[in-house]
């Protein structure tokens, strides 16, 4: 397998299906599956860990946040990612995001280059490099 396979929480479908074309074309990126609520993406997410490399998620859901989906997936496998792409990008929301376990977090409307940049770096460091003696990313 060359590919990362993603799953997207997000609760807006033309967001949605935007960001899986965009992750297909851009970064190379698999979307595996998609949820629109807290509850759906937790349960998929957390059934199925096998399934995905990276997880996508939007803070503000219209059943739910992105926040309990991070707290429930913070004990997974080190080499899953987890990221926020979100409009409520602010220092203190990211510092939050950060504590819950998410590896990286992206406004959406001034850094979805960055987040394809995440995407492409994950895809080449799983596939591509050598294993490194470095740290996970930080936060951003």
């Amino acid at each position: 397998m060359t590919t990362v396979r993603a799953f997207i929480v997000e609760d807006n479908p033309a967001q949605r299906a935007s960001l899986a074309g965009t992750l297909r074309e851009m970064a190379r990126i698999d979307p595996v599956g998609q949820a629109e609520s807290e509850a759906e993406g937790t349960r998929w997410l957390t059934r199925n860990p096998a399934l995905w490399d990276l997880a996508i998620v939007d803070l503000f859901l219209g059943d739910g946040t992105g926040f309990s989906v991070l707290e429930a997936c913070r004990n997974r496998d080190p080499r899953q990612k987890m990221v926020v792409l979100s409009n409520h990008a602010t220092p203190e929301t990211r510092r939050k995001c950060a504590q819950l376990g998410a590896d990286a977090v992206f406004d959406k409307a001034t850094e979805v280059e960055e987040l394809i940049d995440f995407c492409v770096r994950q895809r080449q460091e799983r596939f591509f490099s050598a294993p490194s003696s470095a740290g996970p990313l930080a936060p951003r």
